[in-house]
């Protein structure tokens, strides 16, 4: 069996408190075109455990988190590529064990907020046409919750519009 030389061996890990400074790195250019939203270094380290990392040869190439949000609800949020592997099974890769990971924790259901809907439609996510994902109850506990991605999800009147004009999409587990 001969291996292909030139396929990138794309190696996935848990983010340590020590790549922050990479994961603001590559989500700088992609925040500068509005595509995702710049956060402080301290919003970093705080989720550092939801955060996956994808390594090339030692390179960090790209990153993605998982936030639990529910018993059976959670968000993939803040994947980014590197542009010069954009295309190269990244985020794919950073997806499917993101995926993987809400299915050990219990979760049934992910969502994303994205610009990227052909993308997340190739990993079998759906446009989400309303709100009917989340159970009244749920939503009315889930109301509770300070962080503003929760907030933003349930199109809470408190954040900012959707300025970024992104979509609200999910994929059933």
């Amino acid at each position: 069996m001969t291996s292909d030389t030139t396929a990138p061996v794309i190696v996935l890990r848990a983010a340590r408190t020590s790549d922050v400074h990479a994961i603001k790195d590559l989500v700088a250019p992609l925040a500068e075109r509005r595509i995702l939203i710049s956060k402080e270094s301290v919003t970093y380290f705080e989720a550092i455990q939801e955060f996956l990392i994808a390594e090339v040869d030692g390179e960090i190439v790209g990153c993605g988190a998982l936030h639990v949000m529910w018993e059976d609800l959670a968000e993939i949020r803040t994947l980014a590529t590197a542009d010069s592997w954009r295309g190269k099974g990244v985020g794919r890769a950073v997806v499917e064990k993101l995926l993987e990971n809400a299915m050990t924790l219990g979760v049934n259901r992910v969502f994303c907020l994205t610009f990227e809907v052909d993308f997340f439609v190739r990993n079998n996510f759906t446009v989400m046409a309303d709100q009917s994902a989340v159970d009244p109850a749920v939503y009315s506990e889930l109301l509770r919750s300070a962080d503003e991605g929760i907030a933003e999800f349930l199109d809470l009147a408190r954040v900012k519009p959707n300025t970024l004009g992104n979509t609200r999409m999910i994929r059933q587990l």
